[in-house]
């Protein structure tokens, strides 16, 4: 698929035929799945564990996704400064040394929620590191042709993870106590180093800018989103929804043990019925695109299905749960057709030397609105309780999709392709 210098060659059957795509491919699913177990094991550590409170809850969900807002402008232009494939070794490593730290505390009778707490900022610290660059990588592997199939596949990578991964990790926080499945998260991330360490893609080193400098970079980075009208919808409706499900999943943690009753493998039962409606979400993305075109498709795939996410805190009892996990699947369909779309769109927009700082870009507009929400849903959970938390996220998660609808992407069946770095806006 990828030759030496980074060009896509078409390789017939499909991206998976291609030897360094599938690295990536497992190298993501090994994460995604070790991701999957330490977001439903540190919280419950610091709930079951530690008898932590809701806003404690919040706080740590907050700080998991703290760095992007801490690091994410500055991530993107790191990255394009350097070779994608060492970002994604180191920061797998990083990340399996950071997680091995509970497990350990744990036995010696240590473990505090301040080290969760830590814990927490630095995985989503390099998790900014992994995420920005596997992005920015994917169109040097697959080619810009190929990023709808590419993306779609490491999505499906991503629904099967939710599928699996809460199942796997509700029985193994069962059998072997939260703390003890991190330990196994770390081994998945060590193995997903080494898949991506045997890639045979060589990325050239960057060659510097003459007169760079970070503020620079960064701001460059910014006036090529914030000045695109459709990428600026697009960071607009996705912060939204970003705001909203991070309140609701912080309390939805809470929720189902404290206020429903659910042990450890009923609630990695609950995650996982979103990882079906996502992977029928990345099956179907495709076809969908097609019929409605792909303006439309990333306009009403969120509006359409976000509302069944109510169901779950109508839910009364331990039965009833189960409905509102339904619910939450056909939210998670409407999700990840969104996310295929929009990032596809993105890639495609996007001129090489600039995908690193359109990435990182768009991961602070997004995701940085996620420790914000986590913090709100802490918050509203303390005041109000966890049940009236999950009202109020979900209801905001509801109109999410208004700066999409507003803005000319919703009658665009065709959206277009790379933007020039010499026609790339120049104020925001």
């Amino acid at each position: 698929m990828t030759t030496e210098d980074g060009g896509a060659a078409t390789v017939p059957g499909g991206v998976l035929r291609d030897r360094d795509f599938r690295f990536l491919f497992y190298s993501t699913s090994l994460s995604q799945l070790g991701q999957q177990v330490s977001s439903l094991a540190l919280p419950l550590v610091a709930v079951v564990t530690l008898t932590a409170s809701e806003f404690e809850v919040g706080l740590l969900s907050a700080l998991s996704t703290a760095a992007f807002l801490l690091i994410g402008l500055p991530a993107g232009v790191w990255v394009d400064r350097m070779r994608y494939r060492h970002v994604l070794v180191s920061s797998d490593l990083i990340r399996a040394a950071v997680l091995l730290t509970v497990p350990l505390a744990w036995w010696l009778g240590v473990l505090t929620v301040w080290q969760l707490y830590v814990v927490a900022l630095l995985i989503g610290v390099f998790s900014v590191f992994f995420d920005v660059a596997y992005q920015s990588f994917l169109p040097r592997l697959v080619g810009r042709d190929h990023l709808v199939e590419g993306n779609a596949k490491l999505e499906t990578v991503h629904s099967v993870a939710q599928l699996a991964g809460p199942v796997a990790a509700g029985q193994l926080i069962a059998w072997l106590t939260a703390p003890v499945a991190l330990a196994l998260d770390a081994i998945a991330m060590g193995l997903s180093a080494l898949f991506v360490g045997r890639m045979r893609h060589r990325q050239p080193k960057p060659e510097p800018v003459p007169g760079s400098r970070l503020g620079t970079d960064i701001a460059e980075g910014l006036r090529f989103v914030l000045g695109n009208p459709l990428l600026r919808a697009i960071a607009g409706s996705t912060g939204l929804f970003n705001l909203a499900f991070a309140a609701y999943m912080a309390m939805l943690v809470f929720f189902l043990p404290r206020e429903v009753g659910l042990g450890a493998h009923q609630i990695g039962i609950v995650f996982s019925v979103l990882g079906v409606g996502g992977l029928a979400g990345a099956l179907a993305t495709r076809r969908l695109t097609l019929w409605l075109g792909e303006g439309p498709a990333i306009c009403w795939s969120v509006a359409a299905t976000a509302p069944f996410a109510l169901l779950m805190p109508a839910a009364g009892g331990e039965w009833s749960v189960w409905l509102g996990a339904a619910g939450l699947a056909v939210a998670s369909f409407g999700m990840v057709v969104y996310n295929v779309t929009q990032v596809s769109f993105r890639q495609r927009l996007t001129p090489d030397r600039l995908l690193g700082r359109m990435n990182a870009t768009m991961r602070f507009l997004v995701w940085g609105t996620q420790p914000v929400g986590a913090l709100l849903g802490g918050l509203l959970g303390q005041l109000y309780g966890a049940e009236a938390a999950l009202w109020i996220a979900a209801a905001a998660a509801c109109v999410a999709f208004l700066p999409v609808t507003l803005s000319p992407l919703r009658s665009m069946r065709k959206l277009p392709d790379e933007q020039p770095a010499s026609t790339a806006p120049s104020g925001p």
